[in-house]
């Protein structure tokens, strides 16, 4: 009984990880013109793609470090 209960648990975090890469609407529309014109190798595994955007952090659209940063650059750049 236990190994059933715990290959069922391995078994729903393996399908739930993608659904955590695939990134939210949001995060897609902010990098995915840096997706393509920065990291157009990784294109279309994502979680390549949000390792090379986080590696070139600085040349990232203000849209998109801003959904790497949460928010703090946006933020920074409204208060001006």
């Amino acid at each position: 009984m236990r190994t059933i209960f715990r290959l069922s648990a391995v078994l729903a975090v393996f399908a739930v990880a993608p659904a955590f890469a695939e990134g939210t609407a949001e995060q897609k529309a902010a990098c995915e013109n840096d997706a393509y014109r920065l990291c157009e190798s990784a294109v279309p595994d994502p979680v390549a793609i949000e390792k090379c955007l986080a590696a070139q952090i600085s040349a990232l659209s203000a849209d998109c470090r801003s959904e790497f940063t949460g928010g703090a650059s946006a933020k920074k750049s409204r208060k001006r």
